[in-house]
């Protein structure tokens, strides 16, 4: 396997997510700074760190944990913009552009998923 990190698909996109969460929420209210926003933050580069060592991983079995743990990490930041939402700290354009992308990578996680236990 020649490809770099920086030509996977999924992290290019992941990137992307970064850039726009961190645009997001810097609209929140002070008050949400040490709470939601510190959640939605520390899950979403916890993300990166799974696509990373799913990357590097060697067996079946590492590159599966760390994508299985990039899955729990995408339900769990879906729940965290939805609850964004609900509290009006994001609008519904915001909303759906940022669901958008968590299920754009979803999917993306769902075909290396598939890819990696054809292994």
């Amino acid at each position: 396997m020649n490809t770099k990190i920086e030509d996977l698909i999924i992290y290019k996109q992941y990137l992307e997510l970064i850039y726009y969460t961190e645009m997001i929420l810097e609209k929140y209210p002070k008050n949400e700074r040490l709470s939601l926003v510190t959640n939605i933050k520390n899950n979403t580069y916890e993300g990166m760190k799974y696509v990373i060592s799913a990357y590097k991983g060697y067996s079946k079995g590492e590159k599966m944990d760390n994508l299985n743990h990039l899955d729990t990490n995408f339900k769990m930041l879906k729940v965290l913009v939805r609850l964004s939402y609900k509290r009006r700290y994001i609008n519904s354009k915001n909303y759906t552009a940022w669901s958008k992308k968590i299920t754009n990578l979803c999917n993306l996680l769902g075909g290396w998923m598939k890819s990696c236990q054809k292994l």
